[in-house]
């Protein structure tokens, strides 16, 4: 067991697979290391103007980000893969979860996204709990830059892939009808090419990415019994929505202290205080009748009512007025956040290292992406009801 486990966790098996899929380093560039200029780190940089123990990390020699030089040989992996990887990144999330709430099933999205919350806090932190490397490049050619000082076990990519499929699976099986196959289907293929994706991009090992998936696999298991609970959170309690606030931000604020900076920390907050903004949206909506109380049985749609080129025009314009609105808040808040947090701790303005301090980094993202979970939830409903959309 030992031995086959060593194998999974072989960089050399991510390149043989990348090989296959046609996609080679360049003989003649080689790694470079990135200059100050190009994104390269300094560790050794004191507390003031670098990453010193007053941002909440220890003192320890960063992963280097590199400039790898590659060849393609088959671009329709390349963009298969690519497209893929971005199945698993913010910019899915921030378009399918706000696309579900406002036209399909509201329901049904926040218990993706409380599922999403759970499955990738565990992720995350299990990340700088273990304290795994990601695969070793050369051999490997790594196609991604931003996370590349992050750990590499689980994979939270094929975390988010596998909780968010195979729950959107399990809960519309009682509440539409359709070809359950067909579903199986669709949510094993979704899965596993963001799975597939990781290791294309040079980014998980096979025991990441396989580790990533039974890990949530138990995850939903043991949650699964559970579901109809979250349909009903918002009224077990008046103090409710002040645990949603408060548990998820001492649970940011706590993180697990690494050894160097990476964008671990800051990409948890941000999960995390979605889905509180979420649920406190949710509990608002029955004050402003948004939505009715859900029923103990989900009532069973006979069939998926067919897109009409009316109702796909309806669903673009609101998701169009949504996700600008979205952004306004967004830069807006996460703006002001920033001046009144670096006014507070009497920070440089334009000092970019003072915004990855703890005191700084967490209250600013938790307040922003609550600000846009609520704005999802509550406020953008709102406006499609002043507009007629609704």
């Amino acid at each position: 067991m030992a031995e086959l486990l060593r194998s999974l966790h072989d960089s050399q098996l991510v390149a043989r697979f990348q090989r296959r899929c046609g996609l080679f380093p360049a003989l003649d560039g080689g790694p470079h290391e990135m200059g100050p200029a190009e994104g390269g780190r300094h560790p050794e940089a004191n507390g003031k103007g670098g990453w010193g123990p007053a941002n909440g990390l220890r003192r320890a020699p960063a992963p280097q980000a590199y400039v790898q030089k590659y060849i393609v040989k088959n671009y329709f992996y390349y963009y298969l893969f690519r497209f893929s990887a971005a199945l698993g990144q913010e910019v899915f999330y921030i378009t399918f979860l706000p696309f579900t709430q406002w036209n399909i099933d509201p329901y049904l999205s926040r218990r993706l996204i409380i599922i999403w919350v759970l499955v990738m806090y565990i992720g995350q932190v299990a990340k700088d709990i273990l304290k795994w490397p990601r695969p070793s490049y050369p051999p490997v050619v790594n196609l991604e830059k931003r996370v590349i000082t992050e750990y590499g076990m689980p994979s939270t990519h094929a975390m988010a892939a596998t909780a968010i499929s195979f729950t959107l699976l399990v809960s519309t099986m009682d509440r539409y009808r359709y070809p359950f196959v067909l579903g199986l289907v669709m949510a094993v293929v979704f899965s596993t090419l963001v799975c597939l994706s990781r290791l294309y991009t040079g980014m998980h090992t096979v025991l990441d990415v396989l580790g990533g998936v039974l890990l949530t696999a138990v995850l939903l298991i043991l949650t699964q019994p559970a579901w109809t609970l979250i349909d009903h959170l918002d009224s077990a309690s008046p103090l409710f929505p002040v645990c949603a606030i408060v548990v998820p931000f001492i649970l940011c604020y706590n993180y697990p202290v690494s050894d160097f900076y990476s964008p671990t920390r800051a990409d948890t907050t941000t999960i995390v205080a979605a889905g509180a903004g979420v649920t406190i949206g949710f509990w608002l909506n029955h004050f402003f009748q948004l939505m009715s109380k859900p029923m103990d049985s989900l009532p069973i749609v006979q069939n998926i009512p067919p897109l009409t080129t009316d109702m796909l025009l309806l669903g673009l314009t609101k998701f169009t007025v949504g996700i600008v609105l979205l952004l306004l808040v967004r830069q807006l808040v996460q703006n002001l956040s920033l001046q009144v947090l670096y006014s507070w701790f009497k920070v440089v303005t334009r000092n970019k290292e003072a915004r990855r301090r703890l005191e700084i980094e967490v209250p600013s993202k938790f307040v922003t992406y609550t600000s846009v979970g609520i704005c999802a939830t509550t406020v953008v409903p709102m406006l499609h009801r002043v507009l007629g959309l609704l």
